[in-house]
């Protein structure tokens, strides 16, 4: 019971924090459904075949930025976050304090779980009202919602992994945009990657976890078939990520 109220105060902790800087939490909302417009107005009229099916595009990329705002919630801000608060001398202080380490990282991801399940339900609300997409029912909703929670799960626990490599504050920036957004490109989130694809992106594409999420995501969202082997891929990421973080985090700023 004391593990479950530390944690549960913990996550309050950080929710008030994340609402407390209101340009942060702003933009971390807006950029999916700001993607979205552009991207459907730029490529959205057209048709994308995947896997024997036709959809439209738009309808495409409401799945595509549902999945890019889980990353973004679950990757990006959790390495920002971890870094910024690192070099600030915030981390070293919550390590003098009792609270058990797991307890700070448990209520990091269950917030950025928190925030991916309201920018993934903005996002298909949006999708729904303003291009008819289709939302997941069914069997469907119950795939994704798996998806969701393993690959939420794994994008936080690889945003922890990445803050190792991460020498300040100054340099997050460019090393977490480095990390992931060539990722989005090639695998298939920004722009759909057809039968036409050049095999080495294709290639690229399979060792990574975006594309495995983008296609669970896909398969709530269109309809496409669901496959575990993704589910597999992304949570084996996930538990490397884990690992990686366990070794080698770091409490103190870096000299």
């Amino acid at each position: 019971m004391k593990a479950i109220r530390l944690t549960t105060l913990q996550v309050r902790y950080v929710n008030k924090a994340f609402w407390r800087n209101p340009a942060s939490a702003f933009f971390t909302f807006a950029f999916p459904l700001m993607f979205l417009v552009i991207f459907t107005a730029l490529l959205g009229s057209g048709n994308v075949h995947l896997a024997g099916r036709t959809v439209k595009e738009s309808t495409y990329y409401v799945a595509a930025m549902a999945a890019f705002a889980v990353i973004t919630a679950c990757y990006t801000n959790i390495a920002m976050t971890v870094t910024f608060q690192r070099d600030a001398g915030i981390l070293k202080r919550i390590d003098g304090t009792p609270l058990p380490a797991w307890v700070y990282f448990a209520a990091r991801v269950l917030h950025a779980l928190f925030v991916a399940v309201l920018l993934v339900a903005i996002t298909a609300a949006f999708g729904r009202v303003a291009y008819q997409a289709a939302v997941p029912s069914g069997v469907t909703l119950v795939h994704f919602l798996v998806m969701l929670v393993v690959g939420a799960s794994s994008f936080c626990a690889l945003g922890f992994a990445i803050t190792t490599a991460v020498p300040n504050a100054d340099a997050a920036p460019a090393i977490v945009n480095a990390t992931v957004l060539p990722l989005l490109f090639l695998s298939g989130i920004f722009i759909p990657l057809g039968s036409n694809a050049p095999s080495w992106i294709v290639w690229i594409a399979r060792v990574f976890p975006v594309r495995h999420f983008a296609l669970g995501m896909q398969a709530g969202f269109l309809g496409t078939s669901f496959d575990w082997v993704d589910v597999v891929i992304v949570a084996l990421w996930g538990v490397a990520g884990l690992l990686i973080a366990v070794r080698r985090f770091s409490w103190e700023p870096k000299a």
